[in-house]
């Protein structure tokens, strides 16, 4: 039975994208290897959120999904009983264009170093003219998509990816990720798409970036936001915590008095943003409350809570 992907995903048929978007990186988090060292079944489940964002996040592999369901991946680019490249590495953009057709079958068969498909030569079929020789054609370009840990996409890195051309082979490429990169952009590779004819460049190899999310840090633009857990006297008498970053681990300091949800800015420790330029890392702090508290304790938290008295939601109006 065909995996239904909006089920996978666990959104309606008519999710927007941010929905989708929501979907997976909920999703992702939970099934995360990394995160599930002890479950085999976790990589498997990953793979299939994965699959299913892949089409249902791509407007036009969802429209192909919504139309003739899971199997449009292994069709052509007219639908059922269509020629063509499949869907997924398919020539960039859709369907075939003019000079996809082979002008030879209907010219009696002629061979391709007898006829080239172009108009001038069209034209010498009818005038009896002098055949010209055969001209090159650059091969189509090739689409895949590459997902990479949320780390490699701000640190940069490399990946490998494996794809099959328009003449039936398959390769491994090694796809080197700029650091910084964003989900959804794309990397062009020169000459890695589909062969040329006769003497034609081959086409270039578009990959789309997928980046799965991470259990702690998130990404707004240039900038990454990290939950930094402290304990209730860290925050009230204030601390210097370790704190990961993308450049390695720094000692923030917690000023005294400090709620929870405070932002706490490291100035150039974000995504790189260009040369000599980085975003910032907002640190936002969490007090952390252990699950059972000791009567001792208890007694010292009343005494604390009489000694500095506050009332927290003295604005807190309708």
């Amino acid at each position: 039975m065909a995996d239904d992907y909006y089920s996978i995903l666990g959104v309606k048929r008519d999710a927007s994208q941010a929905e989708i978007q929501r979907a997976y990186r909920d999703l992702a988090r939970k099934y995360h290897p990394d995160m599930n060292p002890d479950d085999k079944s976790a990589k498997e489940k990953f793979q299939r959120v994965q699959k299913a964002y892949d089409v249902l996040g791509n407007a036009e592999k969802r429209e192909m999904y919504d139309r003739y369901g899971s199997s449009f991946e292994s069709m052509g680019q007219g639908g059922p009983g269509g020629g063509g490249w499949s869907t997924q590495y398919g020539p960039a953009g859709g369907g075939a264009g003019f000079e996809e057709i082979d002008f030879s079958q209907l010219f009696g068969g002629q061979g391709p170093n007898q006829f080239d498909g172009s108009f001038g030569d069209i034209f010498r079929q009818f005038s009896g003219g002098r055949r010209r020789q055969k001209s090159g054609r650059r091969g189509a370009d090739v689409e895949a998509s590459l997902t990479i840990p949320f780390n490699t996409s701000i640190t940069g890195g490399e990946g490998n990816l494996a794809i099959q051309t328009g003449d039936g082979k398959s390769k491994t490429i090694n796809v080197k990720i700029p650091a910084g990169i964003a989900d959804g952009k794309k990397i062009r590779l020169r000459g890695q798409g589909n062969p040329g004819r006769g003497d034609g460049q081959a086409g270039d190899l578009l990959v789309t970036i997928r980046v799965t999310p991470h259990p702690y840090f998130t990404r707004r633009g240039s900038n990454l936001e990290v939950n930094v857990p402290v304990t209730v006297a860290e925050a009230a008498l204030g601390a210097k915590v370790d704190v990961p970053t993308p450049k390695g681990t720094i000692t923030l300091t917690v000023p005294p008095g400090t709620s929870s949800g405070r932002r706490l800015r490291v100035k150039g420790h974000g995504v790189p943003a260009g040369k000599d330029a980085n975003g910032d890392l907002f640190a936002v702090v969490q007090i952390a409350m252990p699950s059972a508290i000791e009567d001792e304790a208890k007694d010292l938290l009343r005494k604390f809570d009489q000694l500095l008295p506050l009332d927290p939601r003295a604005d807190l109006k309708w």
